[in-house]
């Protein structure tokens, strides 16, 4: 996988400008001019896509109900526009959000762990609501406007869990797989008008929806925590260690860069190996 955007560790060439894209720095991103929305973007995933889109050239819509989040990105980066917006609580106006995006980045998630007999159905309702239903909204706002300008791309944050069941998860696995299938889809649909549609898989990624999972897991099993990372959560993975969203994050890049335009309707994914089993 190849990328035009700098990794933090390359020389400087701006200090300003690696202070704003928090330490990546554009050369020629692909990306110039082009408006991106990601949702859940105040922290994890979506606050590193967000980084690593500016980085590329991008103007970046950032999505997410962490009104205090958003700010905290709008003062650390040039090029964000932010966007408070609970995507459980209004459809239309995430429909709305992406009117006029080039990229969607739908990001965002949560997690509820429970046996299916005991998962509360109202979280379940939130759970698909959230992860499919509002990322159908979504890329329904921006396609008109990117079959209008015969280009468009759309990366979806899948999961391992998009691509395998795991125990006491029905929901967020339920959605996971939904948005796999949506993806596909739009692919399908979109392919002859210059629209790409994608979904990234990582397994666990070090955000604070997995630190509450880990939590919730080891209450679960009665566990210490440090036993369900090792036994539980890394149990299927070869790569013994949780991926960074930086690593996601240029995955979701590379997808919306010039060099993966013949890419459309698949799945990566960033799983240490999981999938390999």
């Amino acid at each position: 996988m190849t990328s035009d955007v700098a990794f933090p560790d390359d020389a400087a060439e701006s200090a300003g400008l690696r202070a704003r894209t928090g330490g990546f720095e554009a050369r020629t991103g692909g990306l110039d001019g082009r408006t991106a929305v990601v949702t859940g973007a105040a922290g994890g995933i979506g606050r590193a896509c967000v980084l690593r889109l500016v980085a590329a050239g991008a103007k970046v819509r950032a999505v997410d109900r962490d009104a205090e989040g958003l700010a905290a990105l709008a003062r650390e980066i040039d090029g964000v526009e932010t966007a408070v917006l609970d995507l459980a609580a209004d459809l239309d106006a995430a429909e709305r959000a992406a009117a006029d995006a080039d990229i969607v980045v739908n990001n965002a998630g949560l997690q509820v762990v429970s046996p299916v007999e005991s998962f509360p159905p109202a979280d379940f309702s939130r759970l698909l609501t959230v992860m499919l239903e509002a990322p159908f909204r979504l890329v329904r706002g921006a396609l008109p406007g990117m079959y209008e300008r015969g280009w468009g791309r759309i990366v979806n944050i899948s999961s391992v869990h998009g691509l395998r069941a795991s125990p006491y998860k029905s929901a967020y696995v339920a959605a996971k797989h939904g948005l796999e299938g949506l993806s596909k889809t739009v692919a399908l649909e979109s392919a002859e008008k210059g629209v790409t549609s994608n979904c990234v898989c990582p397994g666990y990624v070090r955000t604070p929806l997995v630190e509450r999972q880990i939590a919730d897991q080891a209450a679960l099993h009665g566990v210490p925590e440090e036993r369900v990372v090792s036994e539980v959560l890394l149990a299927d993975s070869a790569l013994k260690r949780m991926v960074e969203p930086a690593e996601v994050a240029a995955a979701v890049t590379y997808l919306c860069s010039p060099q993966a335009a013949a890419i459309t309707g698949t799945s990566l994914p960033l799983d240490g190996g999981w999938t390999a089993h």
